[in-house]
């Protein structure tokens, strides 16, 4: 089975990023601030917190939106960036990262609270942008989040980050390697490297696919 299957492209011939409008509406650091009346799509992206999801979203929208660091874990709330493109709307909602070792006890506790309420109750979530670092793969608590997630019944997409630090033509094996440990994935992979926008426009094009699979692609 040739390995090309388990990956978007994201070759020399790899699509242009789109345009696509942004406005953060909401920044939400306790369970009682969260828009979770009935509303737009939501996008959810989540991963550890030195994934470099930060970056990830203002390649995104091309413009700086979210707060990058050095420091992991600096992102504490909850924020929602309501997107679009033409007359296509959503939200992209950025959850803070797990995993940061230096967070303390109240910290942690306060973090998960957060995180229960808005993936229990929010009635928009369409998937969850599940980032990994593609020099790893799935770690323990990627696995952790994986499996949270679907038992919830929340779809997941992975999103292989970092890729620009490893050589091109070993992306498709490793690909193929995480694939075949397994994981939750509604489609096959994305393969992206924001600092050299490497499959931004692909991904771009897939999350609208998903949300409005009835639109004309012409548009796109």
């Amino acid at each position: 089975m040739p390995s090309e299957i388990f990956q978007h492209n994201s070759g020399a011939s790899q699509e242009a990023p789109l345009h696509w409008k942004v406005e953060l509406t909401h920044t939400c650091f306790l369970p009682s601030q969260l828009p979770l009346e009935p509303g737009l799509m939501e996008v959810v992206f989540s991963g550890r917190s030195n994934v470099g999801k930060s970056t990830l979203i203002n390649s995104l929208f091309r413009r700086k939106v979210a707060h990058t660091s050095g420091t992991p874990g600096k992102t504490r709330s909850i924020n929602y960036y309501r997107a679009s493109h033409g007359d296509q709307a959503w939200y992209l909602v950025d959850v803070p990262g797990y995993g940061y070792a230096k967070r303390g006890g109240e910290e942690r506790s306060s973090w998960l609270h957060l995180m229960e309420h808005y993936f229990m109750k929010s009635p928009n979530i369409a998937v969850v942008m599940h980032l990994v670092d593609f020099r790893h793969g799935l770690l323990e608590k990627d696995k952790s989040l994986q499996s949270w997630l679907h038992d919830l019944g929340i779809p997941l997409q992975v999103i292989f980050t970092k890729a620009d630090k490893i050589a091109r033509s070993k992306h498709r094996g490793l690909v193929l390697q995480y694939v075949k440990k397994g994981l939750y994935s509604l489609d096959k992979p994305y393969v992206t490297g924001a600092t050299k926008n490497l499959g931004i426009g692909e991904l771009q094009r897939g999350i609208q696919n998903l949300l409005f699979p009835e639109a004309v692609t012409e548009e796109l």
